[in-house]
């Protein structure tokens, strides 16, 4: 027998299943996208089936030329604030799962009086992001929630009486593998309704959002108990999952982000900057806390959230009729002041504005396409630092950053990001760290290696140093931040 751990990485654009041996190679990969659909403005929806169904595929793809018999446990890391409804008895979704991009409650009347700033919202506003740790935001799942059942169940009837679920991308895989309604608490931490040091869903959450208590999973630690896996392409029915987490929190156990000094930025269709924290520790403004796992012991961390990294490359991509990776192979060595602010559905952090609108600017009759691609990768490492200095603020100095995801691969980006902050930047060279660390959390509990044998792997990185000066350094800061306040404050809005 090859005890071979299976971890299998629900993302926001691809379903990713990895083989890891006793060694912690990886040994096997496999793949399957999921579409996301835009039927309206700020509408993102997905299909919860059709994620199902990518798991699978991408398990038979991983497990080909592997016994599946071979596999001893399972591990998963999901995307994180997408929601869905679903009927209890049948496993139907009553509607599409509305992902984490997706803005459509950022015109609930009372969501923009809440933000707005009279008495009464300022009280809602603090409560929901004392308790939850989260800000009132909706990138996050409660206000999906309410729209879902606002939609679905306006009376709350069939809620109340147990006959619905609510759940995030873990929740319905969970239940699809064992009809159980569970969630794990990493993700829990994300809805918004549960308090984040508790541990519990809050009721003055739940009530402000009027979701009912009934129609919410259980909250399990980041080990389970989880039912076993079952109707994953070949792999046998019976496999132990040992381990669930948030695709963000995952890629931070990795990296043994438990170790002091750690922070991580992962790359991906936006981009998460991630630290463990304590649970009473000052939390940067624009910041989260959040739980990042619980072993045994609950774990908390400090996060940045970014709404739009890879997908700005992805937009830029499609207007002008070229791949990603094209784009990001064509970028001039200068944008020649071009700057983009991709606000599409507003800024997260720091700032978290949801007035913020997309900008491009510094254009000249000489700007062509490679400047355009230049300015689309420094978005992305602009707002890295953002978020970095903000955590530094508040902390020790950050000298060393730990990076991961699709976009790490462009050497032109990473090499950009140490220049832009002034940082040593690392990149493993294991890919798909996000399912890496749940095979890793996973393997552990079953005792296939111990937290000492993650600490002291060697993993190969590659290392990239500032290479310019910081005079000039922080004139390129100075012309961002002139972008990003004229991305926020347009139409006269007050500074």
């Amino acid at each position: 027998m090859k005890p071979y751990v299976l971890a299998i990485d629900q993302g926001t654009s691809a379903t990713k299943a990895i083989l890891v041996d006793r060694e912690r190679n990886i040994v096997s990969h496999g793949s399957a996208p999921v579409a996301l659909s835009a039927p309206r403005p700020g509408w993102v929806e997905q299909s919860a089936e059709e994620i199902w169904e990518s798991c699978g595929t991408a398990v038979a793809s991983c497990l080909e030329g592997h016994d599946p018999r071979d596999v001893a446990v399972v591990g998963l890391s999901t995307q994180r604030e997408s929601l869905l409804l679903w009927d209890r008895s049948t496993g139907r979704p009553l509607g599409p799962m509305l992902s984490w991009l997706d803005r459509r409650t950022a015109g609930d009347l009372s969501l923009e009086q809440r933000s707005a700033g009279d008495d009464a919202g300022l009280d809602a506003a603090a409560m929901v992001k004392e308790v939850s740790g989260l800000p009132l935001d909706p990138m996050f799942s409660a206000p999906k929630a309410r729209w879902l059942l606002d939609e679905y169940d306006p009376d709350r009837r069939r809620a109340k009486a147990g006959e619905l679920c609510l759940g995030t991308v873990d929740s319905w895989l969970l239940h699809k593998l064992g009809g159980d309604h569970l969630i794990e608490v990493g993700n829990a931490a994300r809805t918004q309704l549960m308090d984040v040091r508790e541990r519990a869903w809050d009721k003055r959450l739940t009530q402000l959002f009027d979701v009912p208590h009934e129609v919410l999973p259980t909250i399990v630690s980041s080990q389970g108990p989880f039912p076993s896996a079952k109707g994953l392409g070949p792999l046998p029915d019976g496999i132990p999952v040992t381990a669930v987490l948030g695709d963000s929190h995952a890629a931070l156990f990795a990296h043994c982000g438990w170790t002091e000094g750690t922070v991580k930025a992962t790359y991906g269709t936006g981009s998460s900057v991630m630290a463990v924290a304590s649970p009473s520790a000052r939390v940067p403004q624009g910041m989260c806390l959040t739980v990042a796992w619980d072993v045994g012991e609950p774990t908390w961390a400090i996060e940045g959230n970014i709404r739009s990294t890879g997908a700005t490359l992805t937009w830029l991509a499609g207007v002008l009729g070229l791949e990603p990776d094209d784009l990001a192979d064509q970028a001039a060595e200068s944008s020649e002041g071009v700057v983009i602010v991709p606000a599409f559905s507003g800024l997260g952090a720091p700032w978290w504005d949801d007035a913020a609108v997309g900008l491009i600017s510094g254009v000249t009759f000489g700007t062509k396409a490679e400047h355009l691609a230049r300015a689309a990768l420094e978005s992305i490492a602009f707002q890295i630092e953002d978020v970095l200095s903000a955590v530094e603020r508040e902390s020790a100095p950050i000298t060393k950053l730990l990076v991961d995801g699709g976009p790490t691969a462009n050497e032109t980006l990473m090499q950009l990001q140490a220049d832009t902050s002034g940082r040593t930047v690392e990149r493993p060279l294991d890919r798909d760290l996000s399912a890496l660390g749940a095979a890793y959390l996973a393997g552990l509990a079953h005792g296939l290696w111990s937290q000492g044998d993650l600490e002291t792997l060697r993993r190969t990185r590659e290392t990239h140093t500032p290479q310019i000066s910081e005079a000039e350094r922080e004139s390129r800061l100075r012309h961002w931040h002139d972008a990003v306040n004229r991305a926020r404050h347009q139409g006269g809005a007050p500074a």
